[in-house]
């Protein structure tokens, strides 16, 4: 992740998101975000969860293993502890960035997350980072046939991504069922260049 600028525009595209998010100014649906980043501390909470328009980005850095499982036990947590996210808050959106290569057990806690009662029930999303990178696994977390994993070969692609994701879910905040799935997406981030 460190490598080629790739932690960089990954910064730079959740800061955009944010921005982007704050700037909503929506009655029905205020987007709250939480970031959670795992690496050679373990998976931690690197953004509590808290409006966007809130949230002063702090930039994050790669390093170590990839501990997967830990990361998607603190996911899972979070959405489904009714004291953080209150029961009349809408779909939840997962974005999942990494290799594809957890370093820790990561089957048990995606399936806790997969089968919990609000959890299993987010929009996911994933892109796959660098060329080793394992889409397999990354699809496991989709768990929909439907669904597809992205790919950054480039740091330019990370940030595509990511306004996709930002106009997928404010269409969603917008819309008239903000629970609603998403219908379209994109074949190629190439195209997908505003």
């Amino acid at each position: 992740m460190s490598a080629n600028g790739k932690i960089d525009a990954l910064n730079d595209a959740v800061q955009e998101m944010l921005e982007s998010f704050g700037g909503e100014d929506d009655s029905r649906a205020e987007i709250h975000v939480s970031v959670v980043t795992f690496g050679k501390d373990g998976a931690k909470v690197h953004q509590p969860l808290a409006p966007a328009a809130k949230v002063q980005w702090s930039r994050m850095t790669a390093a170590g293993g990839t501990p997967m499982g830990a990361a998607f036990d603190a996911a899972t947590g979070m959405i489904e502890d009714r004291a953080q996210i209150p029961s009349r808050a809408y779909r939840p959106t997962i974005i999942l960035v990494s290799d594809g290569q957890p370093t820790d057990d990561w089957q048990a806690p995606l399936k806790r997350l997969l089968g919990a009662e609000r959890a299993s029930k987010a929009a996911r999303f994933a892109m796959a980072i660098g060329d080793d990178a394992d889409e397999g696994m990354l699809a496991a977390f989709l768990a929909t046939a439907e669904a597809r994993v992205y790919r950054a070969h480039e740091a330019r692609q990370i940030k595509q991504f990511f306004r996709w994701v930002t106009m997928s879910v404010t269409q969603r905040s917008r819309s008239a069922n903000p629970d609603s799935v998403i219908a379209a997406e994109p074949t190629n981030l190439d195209d997908f260049n505003f």
